[in-house]
């Protein structure tokens, strides 16, 4: 199955009636899609009434990708609070308790920082990270290019097939060892993550500028790009039983728009959507 959606639930205007109140949100975006990423869980532990009332708000097959606290993948600067990385990754899985039991988590992404480069101490930090996380799900992206150079490639889709890594494959401009290119296999049978964050060259690369985060993602695919990625969907479907598509292109409000074109380039009908207040598509 193809599942479409996007990251985050709360920035996406198009979707809502005007005065939608936050806390009604996730129940109006699961009529329109039927998987989104939690991105909130990366800026911190989410207590696990967030998740249980999520879980409430959303139908029986929808399905949630939580996004790794940044503390375990390396992003957090300064103190992180708690006593050790165990304690963390503990707290962090307690957290996940409400999707699985409701069998709605698909996956944990552990979306790596650009610094995180490839060599012998990270590779060893990941395998690690896996470890901790036992039979959960995880998908794993870089943002650092060495671990697709040349020398590196295959070694590192065979580090992430026998560690049981899902791959999470990446859209995303090309600037430098900062980015990534869009590796298209598939690593694991049952599940492939495909994330989308724009073209925007020029943005990606401000990261010191004081509108890094409005415009890093400011970017609009256009239709002929959406139909070469359709294609490649297509095939990957037919080698991962479970593809999910998330849209992360939000600086200007288009990933929704561009989801949507998805489903309709793909020809996806979601049959067990939860019911819209309001049709605005």
């Amino acid at each position: 199955m193809i599942y479409i959606g996007v990251t985050g639930w709360g920035d996406h205007d198009s979707l809502y009636p005007d005065q939608t109140p936050p806390r009604d949100k996730l129940k109006e975006y699961a009529g329109h899609f039927p998987t989104v990423e939690v991105d909130a869980a990366f800026y911190a532990i989410q207590p696990k009434r967030n998740a249980a009332k999520w879980v409430n708000d959303t139908p029986a097959s929808f399905q949630f990708i939580v996004k790794a606290y940044q503390g375990m993948t390396g992003h957090q600067r300064g103190d992180i609070p708690f006593a050790t990385n165990k304690e963390m990754f503990q707290a962090f899985k307690e957290s996940l308790e409400p999707y699985i039991e409701e069998n709605k988590l698909a996956m944990v992404l552990f979306q790596f920082p650009p610094w995180l480069d490839c060599k012998r101490e990270n590779v060893e930090y990941l395998r690690w990270c896996k470890a901790q996380m036992g039979d959960i799900p995880c998908a794993l992206e870089f943002r650092h290019q060495s671990w697709f150079t040349p020398r590196f490639r295959q070694h590192t889709l065979d580090f992430m097939k026998e560690e049981k890594w899902i791959h999470s494959i990446c859209d995303e401009p090309q600037s430098g060892e900062g980015s990534i290119p869009a590796i298209v296999e598939a690593i694991d049978p049952e599940n492939l993550l495909i994330r989308f964050h724009g073209r925007n060259v020029h943005g990606w690369q401000k990261r010191n500028a004081e509108d890094w985060r409005e415009v890093r993602y400011l970017y609009r695919y256009n239709q002929q790009e959406l139909q070469e990625w359709a294609d490649i969907i297509r095939r990957l479907s037919k080698e991962s039983q479970n593809v999910y598509v998330l849209f992360n292109n939000n600086s200007g409000g288009d990933a929704a728009d561009n989801a949507k074109e998805m489903i309709t380039l793909l020809d996806l009908k979601y049959e067990d959507l939860a019911p819209r207040q309001l049709d605005l598509f």
